[in-house]
Formats: C-alpha cells, structure tokens, sequence
C-alpha cells in the first residue's frame, strides 16, 4: 500500500491514516501488504481535506467553566481496485469524517476522524464482497 496523496498541509494526518488503513486491513479484514506487484488488490487515496479547530460549541452563559469544543474534519477521496482485472471493488469520493476535541486536543480529534473514516471503508468494502 503506497501512501495516500496529501493535498493538505498537514504531514501528521498522512502517516496517520496509512498506519491505520494498514492495521485495519489486516486485522479487521485479513488482508496481508504486499509489493504493487504482488498485490492482489490495490489501495489508492488522496486526502483532500483537513479542517481543524472548527467551532463544535461553546456555553452562551459565561458563568459555566465548560470548555469550548473543536471539530476536525478528514475528507478523502479513496479507491480499492483488483490487480488483475482493474475492476474497481470500493470508490468513494469525499468520504469525511469528523472528531470532536477539546481546545488544544487536535491530536484526538485527528485520531478520532481517522478512526471514523476507517470504520467506514472496512464496511463498505465488506458490503462489496
């Protein structure tokens, strides 16, 4: 699996979400990495948006010490194709995900999308075998 274009300016959300698609797709769906070559189906993304530190809510009664809540959003446009037809298997474009985190917690809510966005293409490929 070769990893995901990066269309954003973050680096961190690139090897994030590569080490998880790959963990994922061996652990959830059996699947082993192997070389292009080798490959008996191949895995192709480009992440093309990260938004972070969105609003998510914040109290209107300035006598409540709740924090003010972020978003994070992931969108990626993704493709799992068989080697030896060139068949597509899943394709999706804009698949977003979101995270919610706490002020100053973006590395949770990054980890929170990523998370999101993986359970939604293990799914959807398991709906296509």
């Amino acid at each position: 699996m070769q990893p995901f274009d990066n269309q954003t300016a973050s680096s961190d959300v690139q090897r994030e979400l590569l080490d998880e698609v790959r963990k994922s797709m061996r652990d959830r769906l059996s699947l082993r990495e192997a070389t292009e070559q080798k490959a008996d189906i191949l895995v192709r993304g480009t992440i093309v948006r990260y938004e972070a530190d969105l609003p998510a809510g914040v109290s209107a009664d300035p006598r409540q010490t709740t924090s003010t809540r972020r978003r994070l959003q992931l969108v990626v446009d993704i493709e799992i194709l068989e080697q030896s037809t060139g068949r597509s298997l899943f394709t999706r474009k804009g698949l977003s995900s979101e995270g919610q985190y706490a002020e100053g917690g973006e590395a949770g809510g990054r980890r929170s999308a990523i998370e999101t966005f993986v359970t939604q293409l293990v799914e959807g490929m398991q709906s296509q075998w």
